[in-house]
């Protein structure tokens, strides 16, 4: 039997896996590269700098909280030389997808002669979100490993270019990507779409989550903050995001609300939804980074998938 090593989207899952009649070994990606900004040289000391700089300025972590959470298990699976299969348990949504690309662009460097599969969520194409592997039966998760897809050499030169244009400067080129049904990857157009929707809408100077949480708030009767950002939650689509990054896009967007408690928005909150006011000036940080690119230098028109360069 061949020695296997199973990368998997983080520790809930993981926990659920060792449960599971599955051998090999496991590791965990504990990482959140669909924020912050990403270098493509995945591994080295300068990326590593650049995401707890990140980690650290917006979410408070703490270096040490880094070393013993993130850098600890990445060096664990730097050890991990003998396996000739290496699966990868990344889900379809945003979150998980650019895990994945980060990943397979360092498998890519480091792991030459290894056979890679990745096990797929069972999600349509057209479908807006899906199940987590936790929120599957056993002998489901069991069927989607037997099931999983076996990558080959042109697949993972895309996943490492994809993560190029990811690390890049300019969301122009993703924009203009267009071959994936070409290789394995069948969620990652969607995952790119999404990401394409982070940057501040040419007509209100909003992003697709950001309108996202206004909308909940406008149409709900909520009580508090907490209650706003679980409904969010639950009707986010599949960005894959996890509270504590909406508790961030709420905190800026902390002057369109009159109270959280309960939570009530402005009046002139609605012209921005409707397009009648645009925002930009006034939510724009500098320094904010969507993996290469700085957050607020474009403006994404999202009926025509085009960038303005600011």
């Amino acid at each position: 039997m061949k020695s296997i090593l199973h990368i998997t989207n983080g520790d809930s899952f993981t926990n659920y896996f060792k449960e599971l009649p599955i051998n090999g070994t496991v590791i965990t990606w504990r990482e959140m590269l669909c924020e912050g900004r990403t270098l493509h040289t995945v591994g080295t000391e300068d990326f590593w700098k650049e995401r707890f700089d990140f980690l650290h300025k917006n979410y408070k972590i703490s270096k040490k909280t880094f070393i013993d959470y993130t850098l600890k298990e990445y060096r664990n699976l730097c050890k991990q030389k003998s396996q000739e299969q290496i699966v990868l348990w990344f889900e379809s949504d945003l979150f998980c997808q650019i895990n994945m690309l980060g990943v397979l662009s360092w498998l890519k460097t480091h792991r030459k002669y290894a056979e890679v599969s990745v096990v797929s969520n069972p999600i349509s194409l057209n479908s807006v979100s899906s199940k987590g592997f936790c929120e599957l039966s056993p002998d489901s998760v069991l069927e989607l490993y037997e099931n999983r897809i076996v990558l080959n050499q042109d697949d993972i030169e895309f996943a490492d270019y994809a993560w190029q244009l990811y690390c890049s400067n300019n969301p122009i080129r993703i924009a203009q990507l267009s071959n994936y049904e070409d290789f394995n990857f069948p969620h990652l157009k969607q995952a790119f779409d999404l990401h394409l929707s982070r940057f501040p809408s040419l007509k209100n100077g909003l992003n697709v989550p950001e309108i996202n949480l206004l909308k909940t708030a406008q149409i709900k009767a909520l009580d508090n903050e907490n209650e706003l950002v679980s409904e969010v939650l639950k009707n986010q689509g599949n960005f894959g995001f996890g509270d504590s990054q909406y508790y961030k896009i709420l905190h800026s967007l902390e002057p369109l609300f009159t109270s959280l408690k309960p939570v009530k928005l402005k009046r002139n909150t609605a012209k921005v939804l409707n397009n009648q006011t645009n925002y930009y000036s006034k939510i724009k940080q500098d320094g904010l980074y969507l993996g290469g690119a700085l957050k607020y230098a474009y403006l994404y028109d999202i009926d025509h998938n085009t960038f303005f360069k600011l």
